[in-house]
Formats: C-alpha cells, sequence, structure tokens
C-alpha cells in the first residue's frame, strides 16, 4: 500500500500530524508512507525511519509549486492520500490525486471530491481529530505523536544530562500567545540559582532570549536559542526537569517527546484541541473569567480589545507546577 499524508500548516501542526504515521505503519507494516508538508517544516523529518520521502510544498511559489507537486502525485498512484489540511490548495492535490481513497475534512472546499470527508470538530484533541481521517483504515484510537532524533542529535546534546535542568521557549510567531518577559524574568529570579536554565528557540527569537536574558540575576542562565537544530531542541526538552512553553511548536514537541511540559496559554485555550499529550503536564492560564477569550484557534498580532488581561498569569503559578510534578 503507498500512502500520501498531506499537513502543510504550522511546524507545530505537522508534529501533531505524525501521529498518523505512527498509526497507519504500526497497522499495515508493509505500507509506504510519503509526507507533503511546507518547505522549511522537513526538518522536523529529517532521518525519519517511518517515511518513505517528503514532498515540499512551496508557499513562495505557490501556483508552480502546486502544478509540480500534482504531477508528482498523480504519476505515483498512491492508493490513499490522506488530507489533514482545511484549504483550498491541498483540496486540490487530494481530489485530483488519482488516488483509489481519496480522504480528508468535509471544511475542505474541494471536499466533495473526496471519496470520504470526515466532519472537523474543534472540542476534539488535535490528534484525535486526525486520527477519525483514518479511522476505518485503522481504529478510533489515536497514536502519539513521535519525532525521530538522531543519534548524533543525542550524542550532541548529551552533556547537558549530567544534573538537571529546566527549559523555557518564550516566544511565538503570534504576539498574543507571548507571556510578558517581565513574568519570565520573575519566574527565573524565583527559581534555584544552581539549577540550570536554557532559553530555546528558532534563530528568530534570539533576540527575545537575550532580552530576556537582560532582565533576570538567575546566575545559570545559557541562550541557546538558534544554535541548536529543531531536533536536537527534541533531544534537550526530552530530559528536562520541565519544560515551560506556549501554545506554539515546542509544545509539540514535547508532546512527540514525551517530555515534561508545562502550557501557557493567553489568547488562545486547550479547548480548541492543541493542548499537551505528555504523560506528565501541565496547562497554566489566566484565573480572570474574561468573555473576550479564547478569541480564536490561532493568535494575533495584538490583543483585539486592547487590555491583553489574558496574560494575567503569575510567576508562582509556573514555578507551582515543579512542585505538583513531585508529587506524581
Amino acid at each position: 500500500m503507498l500512502i500520501l499524508l498531506i499537513q502543510t500548516a504550522f511546524l507545530g501542526d505537522v508534529i501533531l500530524a505524525t501521529a498518523l504515521i505512527e498509526k497507519l505503519k504500526a497497522s499495515y507494516p508493509d505500507a509506504s508512507i510519503d509526507f507533503l508538508v511546507k518547505k522549511g517544516n522537513e526538518r522536523v523529518l529529517i532521518g525519519h525511519p517511518l517515511l518513505r520521502k517528503v514532498l515540499l510544498f512551496d508557499k513562495k511559489n505557490k501556483l508552480k509549486s502546486l502544478r509540480g507537486l500534482l504531477s508528482s502525485i498523480r504519476k505515483e498512484q498512491y492508493d490513499v492520500v490522506v488530507n489533514v489540511q482545511r484549504h483550498f490548495s491541498t483540496g486540490l492535490l487530494t481530489a485530483f490525486s488519482a488516488a483509489k481513497q481519496r480522504i480528508g475534512f468535509a471544511v475542505n472546499p474541494l471536499s466533495w471530491f473526496f471519496t470520504k470527508k470526515i466532519p472537523h470538530h474543534w472540542h476534539k484533541r488535535e490528534t484525535q481529530r486526525n486520527q477519525l481521517l483514518i479511522e476505518d483504515l485503522t481504529d478510533a484510537e489515536a497514536a502519539r505523536p513521535r519525532l525521530y532524533p538522531s543519534d548524533s542529535d543525542w550524542a550532541y546534546i548529551e552533556a547537558h544530562f549530567l544534573q538537571p535542568y529546566i527549559t523555557i521557549s518564550p516566544a511565538s510567531l503570534w504576539p498574543t500567545k507571548q507571556l510578558p518577559l517581565a513574568v519570565w524574568a520573575d519566574l527565573l529570579n524565583k527559581l534555584p540559582q544552581n539549577r540550570p536554565v536554557y532559553l530555546l528557540g528558532a534563530p528568530s527569537d534570539k533576540a527575545i532570549c537575550e532580552a530576556l536574558a537582560g532582565m533576570t540575576n538567575h546566575k545559570n542562565l545559557s541562550v541557546l536559542a538558534g544554535q541548536l537544530t529543531i531536533l536536537q531542541d527534541a533531544v534537550l526538552m526530552s530530559r528536562a526537569e520541565m519544560n515551560y512553553v506556549l501554545d506554539s511548536g515546542p509544545l509539540h514537541i514535547c508532546s512527540a517527546m514525551n517530555a515534561p511540559v508545562c502550557a501557557i496559554f493567553c489568547s488562545t485555550a486547550p479547548s480548541y484541541g492543541f493542548g499537551p499529550v505528555s504523560d506528565i503536564s501541565f496547562v497554566v492560564e489566566t484565573q480572570q473569567q474574561l468573555s473576550c477569550r479564547p478569541c480564536g484557534a490561532h493568535g494575533h498580532k495584538k490583543c483585539p480589545e486592547g487590555h491583553f488581561k489574558c496574560a494575567a498569569i503569575t510567576a508562582q503559578q509556573l514555578l507551582s507546577v515543579i512542585d505538583l510534578k513531585e508529587c506524581l
């Protein structure tokens, strides 16, 4: 069986969709599975042992990329195409893929060309929403997403395993998902000074991490944003005492590595289905009752109401999850 998965959204969405790879390969060990992702997101799938190949959608050259992809997809003659995305472009690739089974969500504008269309339920966990797409091929139980760092990734990070440490990923593409740096600084000042803390993120997050480092007197703080690959980040997070993350990609890295995690939700909320799935996981939100929250499944460049009260979260709330973890 030859299967194509399609998820061309953000990096975190791709990570969560890896649960489908795990489930399909467990159900069909001899199947060959390909994965179509947005160009740039393939970095999280480097060396993935369960994938035959990764296809890339170049959104900067959208029409040219779509034409090339459609041609190559039709030539492959896939048995099954599973479209996790809800947009027209991926609907087009699915509808005209020539696959025997073309599966996707009913909200996709081209879903009438699918052989099977599944209702999209916002109230379900994302991994369970996606599992509905392949339920008839497998069963109803969703797998856990999973990443596969290489041996060299583990070797590069293993020196950090000598003593307990904490990671913080303070940046997000969307400002209304970000906790104010003053709260992070307060947390750092309250953490034990002998406990190593690593600030993680992409190269574009380095300025935020350096600004945070300049606001705290923590004596064992390292800015690693931009210095590690995403799979090396995954290794580091997998052995942390606690990982503090936002509703963003690092949260889903923790889920894929089953790493302990404290997920902070500001303008968004776990009710949209993107909460943590790690065995040790905590969610921290404002304790205020706000009629405007959540203000969408994704963040905004600025608070639509102008007050950003959803970020009224204290360092003590964050600190308390480490004590809670010790009780588990």
